[in-house]
């Protein structure tokens, strides 16, 4: 535990800076064939650096790269729910499935150390769920209730029934009266909930502080192979900000690239067989006033068989979710058929008019749901995570859910000591790791700001929180959390984005200004700035970007 405590410490130090962007790009061109990294990741989403934490902390040497941002891509687009496994519960009863049994505890567990190692990023949600017949009343009580008792421990709180009268005041925009069938009560259970490209954020700027060479807007244009041909020992990596080019070696290639985790492998074979089967998930962003009170909306099963929910997030309302194959793309974007599906859903359960005007924001986001090409078949398509080394030197890992990240990057770093014949300086320590800084509570500095301020600055930054009133955000984000563009700071490092494209519109060019300042920009790289984000606020497809015909939702 001395490698943990000197860990907390020189992480949690008050001083704390991550390397700058030129240092890492120098440690990871160091990594030559005579001084390989032990680990190069590629990919820096939710398990890519949760991996490099892990094995940064393990004492091995290594180095990540990541295309575009930290959490560009799905991790960025989830639901932002950390799930206790409580859908696997009624397929364990149903088909007496131990192994779905497990899946519910392995996730009450994860859950609990992500909430634990990150409070002021992650919280318990309330979650009502509406029944209109007493059956459901009785199954779904009943089977919460068995949900708390095998959670012990790790329970967020008690589930309870509330009356159809104690639902309308706990969630007044509820509808009495669904497809004919009165409101007879409802469920009210408890799961985690998230800021998803924050969480991301702070492991890769964790990572960074223990030791790790994170390096963002880097790309990996090929990998590099032994003098045999055979066994995959770097690759060349091109940062996407400068054009420069150069190579690094690493004893073993960890490709965490998510859906695109087949482009990854076939830079190293050109016929590999291809496992992911991508699936895009739509949400949309709606005012505070959809969710009242704090309280999350689930319907398991609606008329047609799917999920739709409602849930509070930052101060306004995300609902969701469609579920349909797609193509693999850099930014995928809703299309109004999904929007619209997703509006008339939910319209079904609540007494007030749903508008299409109301859609602040919407995004989509790519599930790399995948096969185990190792396996013999691809009967199944696992929407658990799959670790393969189909080619010596590169250990892929795919699919998975944002609650297992840690454990998806255990796994992958296990097998990637294996392969690499790696020899850690330490046991997994990852696990009790709690880099992560606590909240700060209250006003950040008496008087120096609104509570509104205060609030957002300790909810996103925690203990660091109090850096926000000696610079701005955008000054914070550029200095301390590899933010090199506007697209970085209003998706990732804020989510304004994902809550309101006006808001994000008008805060662009100040957000500009700031970076401008901060990197040196000339008029050239500003105007461009400005005309990517531009153009990537038009693939959130919110009511004043969008071409709509709104005669069902006016």
């Amino acid at each position: 535990m001395t490698r943990l405590r000197k860990l907390g410490a020189a992480v949690g130090a008050p001083n704390a800076v991550v390397p700058s962007r030129e240092t890492q790009e120098f440690a990871l061109i160091a990594a030559g064939k005579d001084n390989p990294l032990d680990m190069l990741v590629i990919g820096g989403g939710a398990t890519g650096s949760g991996a490099a934490l892990d094995a940064v902390t393990r004492g091995l040497r290594v180095g990540l790269v990541e295309r575009e941002d930290f959490a560009s891509g799905t991790s960025s687009r989830s639901t932002k729910l950390l799930h206790g496994g409580v859908r696997y519960l009624e397929k364990a009863v149903f088909n007496l499935d131990y192994g779905q049994f497990k899946l519910v505890l392995h996730a009450l567990e994860e859950r609990k150390r992500v909430i634990d190692n990150a409070p002021h990023l992650c919280h318990a949600l309330p979650c009502m769920t509406p029944c209109f017949s007493w059956f459901e009343v009785v199954y779904y009580w009943m089977g919460l209730k068995m949900y708390d008792l095998i959670a012990g421990r790790q329970l967020l709180h008690f589930s309870r029934y509330y009356s159809s009268k104690q639902a309308g005041e706990l969630f007044p925009t509820l509808a009495n009266k669904v497809n004919d069938r009165d409101l007879r009560g409802t469920v009210v259970y408890y799961d985690g909930q998230m800021n998803d490209a924050r969480l991301n954020v702070g492991l890769a700027c964790t990572a960074s502080l223990a030791g790790a060479a994170v390096l963002n807007h880097a790309e990996v244009i090929s990998l590099l192979k032994d003098d045999a041909g055979q066994r995959i020992i770097g690759a060349r990596i091109r940062d996407n900000l400068t054009g420069k080019e150069f190579d690094t070696y690493a004893k073993v290639i960890l490709n965490a690239s998510g859906p695109f985790c087949d482009s990854v492998r076939k830079m190293g074979n050109k016929n590999a067989q291809e496992v992911i089967a991508p699936s895009s998930d739509v949400h949309i962003t709606l005012p505070d006033y959809y969710c009242p009170g704090g309280m999350g909306l689930i319907v398991p099963k609606t008329k047609d068989g799917r999920v739709v929910f409602m849930l509070p997030w930052l101060g306004r309302t995300i609902a969701g979710t469609t579920d349909s194959s797609t193509n693999i793309t850099y930014l995928p974007e809703p299309h109004e058929d999904e929007i619209e599906f997703i509006l008339e859903t939910i319209s079904g359960y609540l007494n007030i008019t749903v508008r299409r005007a109301d859609v602040l924001s919407s995004w989509s986001g790519i599930r790399p749901l995948a096969s185990d090409p190792t396996a013999g078949n691809t009967e199944s398509i696992s929407r658990d995570h799959v670790v393969c080394e189909d080619q010596p030197g590169l250990v892929t890992i795919t699919s998975g859910k944002w609650t297992t990240y840690r454990s998806m990057a255990e796994d992958a770093v296990n097998a990637a000591i294996k392969s690499g014949k790696l020899t850690p300086t330490n046991g997994f320590i990852a696990q009790h790791y709690k880099g992560m800084k606590s909240p700060h509570g209250g006003k950040v500095v008496p008087g120096a700001m609104d509570s509104a301020a205060a609030m957002h600055l300790s909810h996103a930054y925690g203990k660091l929180a109090a850096c926000g009133c000696h610079c701005s955000e955008v000054a914070h984000c550029a200095r301390h959390e590899y933010c090199e563009s506007a697209i970085d700071f209003i998706a990732r490092r804020t989510r304004l984005a994902f809550l309101e494209i006006k808001a994000a519109k008008r805060a662009l060019p100040r957000v500009i200004e700031i970076l401008v300042d901060e990197h040196k920009w000339d008029k050239s790289r500003q105007k461009e700035e400005l005309q990517n984000a531009t153009e990537f606020l038009k693939t959130f497809k919110s009511s004043d970007n969008a071409q709509f015909d709104d005669a069902k939702h006016k």
